[in-house]
């Protein structure tokens, strides 16, 4: 894949929203989904787009937010919207979005990119996603992105 291209699609999802990611059904490659807005006065619509990250050999998803954060963040209460913000302190998880910031960058020396492609013979690439909670660190070959009907992340996680 064109690295230019590849640094463009991640840049476009600057300040966006993750509103899932995980592995496709079929375990291969591994998707985010993210709610793309705009200020209303530009008139572009907002729209979900799957970002479908192709023979995905590494998924890493580590947290990023403190210990204290997650101590205070540890009642069900704090999964459902309607409840979450009823006063309790703690991150709230029922938001269902992650907020794409400071966002996705490419990690264009990576050691792990190169030993895949060396053993396998194609390109990969590393990108690592940062969200106010969530980091994700993916090894890749290709990158596709494709506008997904709203209620996909619903679908695709049951």
């Amino acid at each position: 894949m064109d690295v230019a291209l590849l640094e463009q699609l991640l840049d476009e999802t600057f300040d966006h929203a993750v509103v899932h990611h995980g592995f496709t059904d079929y375990m291969r490659d591994y998707q985010v989904v993210i709610h793309a807005t705009a200020d209303p006065r530009t008139g572009i619509e907002p729209a979900y787009l799957r970002y479908l990250f192709r023979y995905c050999v590494e998924a890493r998803c580590e947290t990023t937010l403190s210990s204290e954060t997650w101590r205070a963040s540890l009642d069900d209460r704090l999964i459902e919207g309607e409840t979450g913000d009823a006063g309790l302190d703690g991150y709230v998880w029922g938001v269902k979005w992650h907020a794409l910031y400071p966002g996705a960058r490419l990690l264009p020396q990576s050691d792990t990119a190169g030993r895949w492609r060396q053993a396998v013979g194609v390109d990969f690439h590393e990108v690592r996603i940062d969200t106010n909670a969530h980091r994700l660190t993916l090894v890749f070959s290709d990158l596709r992105v494709s506008e997904v009907p709203v209620g996909y992340a619903a679908f695709v996680t049951g």
